[in-house]
């Protein structure tokens, strides 16, 4: 081969390592391997948008392993020669693109898919990834909450977290502003349990397995998918029409603090829609860990994952029910376009609380506020408190007081009608701060925003309206 022959052969190379095999076509780029939030460096990618998961799953407690096929659906937003995927620490076997081979390596926590074809913008595709291998945690940003991600637990699995927890378990868009629907198979030695999202659509048992089958029809935010395997006494029934599972670890007592507080899930749920307006999917339920590891809840959507330490005490604990209730409107229904907007979900959904206690025959709203804002540090703010402060009582406890804050300046008729009208115009979809403050304007028909900076984000004590 002459030098100018090995030139060209190696620059012909070059640009099918670039573009895939579109031969250099302008129309066609690689899709970015993030989607651009700060608070989540390398989370979530760009150049197309999902429109369905479809995972079938196999997990045997006996070595930790877990086998997967993922069959992901999806649109292109861009002209695309190649795209990512994440999924942490497990391996690939093989990568379909509309049925069609497709190259595919590794990047740390990312899997990079080089199509056969390029995929122009607009172009509805699917990724079929077979993979496997033994699934790990990973760390949340604050210590106090530990580890999430895919725990293995001495009976079986929890795979649970946020802001990120999806990519331990299956190839996926990890982040809030790429919601879509799902379906999932999981099988499991005879004997457990194999709870996640959505509407139960049953079991089957072959050879000593079981496979349940799951399928959440609204969109859902990655971080909100849960996969909970293991010895649980699991309840079904219907409320509302509509169907309502619950599950406790077997591990804990059958009529101790944790199953009765479980059990108002669908009175709660009543109580929060009688607020926020018709409860937004098609299931309810809720699920009651034993793993310590586990030191928080979760809004896992239709199907919120309580920590124990939550029923501690011996008392039933109805508050943390009402705050993951809460989220199915705030941060399920209506998602985070970017998570330095976080209070928007964890503001609204202690209100919750502090609305439920009140029912309850608890303390009164007023009572709490007043309790809470005499403990409240006004040097941090509830928008934007960075990574380490997403967590933090900025945003849970000061957030509630800015939402009662705007109750008390626009009247109780005006404030609910905001509440109801955002919900119901945002209804699975996304939003940022400023959406919810210009839609707040908008209806109450005067300017909101130095009020709602004031509590939000100002550095001193705010007097209530």
């Amino acid at each position: 081969m002459t030098w100018g022959r090995r030139w060209y052969a190696g620059a012909l190379a070059v640009a099918l390592l670039l573009g895939g095999c579109t031969g250099g076509d302008p129309r066609f780029r690689p899709g970015a391997a993030d989607a651009g939030d700060p608070y989540v460096p390398g989370a979530g990618n760009g150049g197309y948008d999902v429109g369905h998961y479809a995972l079938t799953l196999r997990y045997d407690p006996a070595d930790d392993r877990l086998t997967g096929q993922a069959t992901v659906t999806a649109t292109a937003t861009a002209g695309l020669s190649r795209f990512h995927l994440d999924l942490a620490g497990l391996t690939v076997d093989r990568v379909r693109v509309d049925g069609a081979p497709a190259k595919h390596r590794r990047d740390g926590a990312e899997l990079v898919v080089t199509p056969a074809q390029g995929l122009p913008a607009g172009k509805r595709f699917t990724v079929e990834v077979a993979y496997g291998g033994v699934p790990q945690p990973q760390p949340l940003p604050s210590a106090e909450l530990g580890d999430g991600g895919f725990h293995a637990t001495p009976d079986g699995a929890i795979a649970l977290g946020q802001p990120e927890s999806a990519s331990t378990w299956f190839p996926v868009n990890d982040h809030p502003s790429d919601k879509a629907t799902y379906d999932l198979a999981v099988t499991v030695p005879d004997g457990l349990a194999a709870l996640s999202n959505g509407v139960p659509k049953g079991t089957e048992s072959r050879a000593g397995w079981t496979t349940w089958r799951w399928s959440e029809g609204s969109p859902m935010a990655s971080y909100l998918t849960t996969l909970v395997i293991g010895n649980y006494r699991v309840s079904t029934g219907t409320h509302a029409g509509k169907p309502l599972v619950t599950a406790v670890a077997a591990a804990l007592p059958a009529d101790g603090p944790a199953a009765t507080s479980v059990a108002r899930t669908g009175e709660v749920a009543d109580f929060l829609a009688g607020r926020f307006g018709p409860y937004p999917f098609e299931a309810y339920g809720g699920i009651v860990v034993a793993d310590e590891r586990i030191r928080y809840a979760l809004e896992t959507q239709t199907r919120p994952v309580y920590g124990p330490g939550f029923f501690r005490g011996g008392r039933p604990n109805t508050e943390v029910v009402a705050h993951e209730l809460a989220h199915q409107w705030f941060g399920d229904s209506v998602s985070l376009a970017r998570w330095s907007d976080i209070w928007l979900n964890e503001g609204f959904a202690t209100y919750a609380e502090w609305l439920w206690a009140e029912h309850d025959g608890g303390r009164s709203v007023a009572q709490t506020f007043d309790t809470v804002y005499a403990a409240t540090d006004w040097t941090r703010p509830s928008v934007d408190p960075g990574r380490a402060g997403m967590f933090g009582d900025a945003v849970y406890q000061r957030g509630a007081l800015a939402v009662h804050a705007l109750r008390r300046a626009v009247g109780d008729e005006t404030f609910f009608r905001i509440v109801r009208g955002w919900l119901a115009e945002r209804r699975n979809g996304t939003a940022t701060t400023a959406d919810f403050v210009g839609y707040a304007e908008r209806v109450a028909d005067h300017p909101l925003r130095p009020l709602l900076d004031a509590w939000l984000v100002g550095a001193t004590a705010p007097t209530l309206p």
